[in-house]
């Protein structure tokens, strides 16, 4: 610990760089800019509704038909039950 004591000292003892003169106003006026804003074109807009419009087809669109298989614990033999799982029958 006395190492690093002796070397924040040092350091606080050390000549400010030239270098940082004045970049407190540098950074302030930098901040204070007003950045540049670009107008997205029509055609992101376009591109935008194109990829929602796919989306909420795709979603209402059923992927394949599967028949319905009850998963009722107490009725019958279940194609999750460990027995069915581990053995391969049910």
């Amino acid at each position: 610990m006395d190492d690093l004591d002796r070397a924040l000292a040092r350091l606080a003892g050390a000549p400010v760089p030239t270098a940082l003169e004045g970049i407190e106003e540098q950074v302030l006026v930098r901040i204070s800019a007003r950045p540049v804003v670009r107008q997205a074109g029509l055609g992101l807009g376009v591109v935008t509704m194109a990829a929602l419009a796919i989306g909420m087809i795709g979603a209402e669109l059923p992927a394949t038909a599967s028949p319905a298989v009850s998963l009722a614990p107490l009725g019958g033999a279940s194609p999750l039950a460990p027995s069915s799982l581990l053995i391969g029958e049910p």
